[in-house]
């Protein structure tokens, strides 16, 4: 038999599902019945003083002032018949979100008015149950806000205009960037007639010394979408998590430096004549998140080797590390991620990082380490290939 505690958490479990649907009227989920369980006769006698009399003692009590209903059944207990418990039934989505604590009832009330106020404001506007579990705990400030962006797109045109051009006080671009979604449905605007999203680029370092003798630029970008070959087609590729490694990485013959900055590989997968180098490799941070980087280059088709985050590497410059992350927040243990991409010796260094029983720093930046130590780390994996063609 449940105790109340456990029945408390499946309705909460349920209202979490469903609130937002019912309040809108595209689902119905109450009256509902929670099963307390099964329980048999051999168990009520062999435990019925210490546990399933207190528990039935302890479920009325909790029902006590509870808008529900609590179901029970007569069972034979030794030479008695008992009435025990089976389910507790509950009416409606208000009845729930009392009985459920944990601020359902605030919740409830707070989403139900916020709903009346938008269905009276925009008739006509769609997904509203996801509208209202995007909104119901919007300050007022950002409620009101959002209906004043909405209307001001039903009756205006912003062809032509980019989010921080929009002329409505109080809006900026990144706000308008991050409600888009919520201000269509509501406006029933579809794009908004804003312009698109800038393409996205890469920023990168020229590192050829025959190529900067010239003096044409050392820094360049690309992209998307543009027509563009760099003066050299590179032989390598570094790839460097952080901007200043690109940006100050040593001279390498036929070499390119590229900016990861912490995006994902779907930007540089644009550039056959980024991922066509004979040689891809990529430095990152020695921490969890450099390696989840690293896994999700590889899942964006981007095929990088890695350099410098391997276990010996870790050994050598953890003196250097810090554990905390780059917002200073502190570096917890926690179980590794699935990240299929990794190889043997990468995956051995992300699941140590994680341990709870590490002695170590969690987190070794990359710009600890000397730069001359990764031109070395691809002059010896040029090397190789080298040796492997011959």
């Amino acid at each position: 038999m449940k105790a109340p505690a456990a029945v408390a958490a499946d309705i909460r479990r349920r209202l979490g599902n469903t609130w937002a649907t019912d309040l809108v009227g595209t689902t119905v989920s109450w009256p509902h019945r929670f099963s307390l369980g099964t329980t048999t006769k051999t168990a009520l006698e062999n435990e019925w003083r210490t546990t399933y009399e207190p528990l039935r003692r302890e479920w009325r009590e909790w029902m006590s002032g509870r808008p529900a209903r609590l179901l029970t059944a007569p069972k034979r207990v030794y030479s008695t018949t008992q009435d025990i418990p089976t389910h507790v039934e509950i009416d409606s989505i208000e009845a729930a979100a009392a009985v459920a604590g944990d601020g359902w009832d605030v919740k409830r009330r707070r989403a139900q008015e916020r709903l009346a106020r938008l269905t009276d404001a925009f008739p006509a506007a769609e997904n509203l149950a996801t509208v209202i579990r995007a909104v119901h705990e919007y300050s007022d400030v950002d409620f009101d806000l959002l209906q004043t962006v909405a209307r001001w797109f039903q009756v205006n045109d912003a062809a032509g205009l980019t989010p921080r051009q929009v002329p409505v006080p109080g809006v900026h671009a990144k706000w308008l960037n991050t409600h888009h979604f919520l201000i269509t449905a509501l406006s029933c605007q579809e794009g908004l007639g804003l312009l698109p999203p800038h393409p996205a680029r890469i920023h990168f370092t020229y590192l050829d010394p025959e190529y900067r003798k010239s003096g044409r630029r050392h820094h360049d970008s690309a992209t998307v979408g543009d027509a563009f070959a760099p003066p050299y087609r590179p032989e390598v590729v570094v790839i460097s998590e952080n901007k200043d490694t690109a940006l100050h990485f040593p001279p390498v013959e036929g070499g390119i430096a590229v900016e990861g900055d912490g995006f994902g590989g779907k930007t540089a997968a644009a550039f056959p004549w980024l991922t066509g180098a004979p040689r891809l490799c990529y430095w990152g941070d020695i921490d969890t998140h450099g390696y989840e980087i690293l896994n999700g280059w590889r899942e964006d088709g981007v095929e990088v080797g890695s350099i410098l985050m391997d276990r010996a590497t870790y050994e050598t410059y953890e003196r250097f590390g810090t554990d905390t992350d780059q917002k200073g927040v502190p570096l917890k243990p926690a179980t590794p991620k699935t990240l299929p991409l990794l190889t043997p010796g990468e995956r051995d260094v992300y699941a140590l990082l994680l341990r709870p029983d590490l002695r170590g720093h969690r987190r070794v930046e990359q710009e600890r380490l000397p730069l001359s130590l990764a031109a070395d780390a691809v002059a010896a994996l040029r090397k190789v290939a080298r040796t492997r063609a011959t």
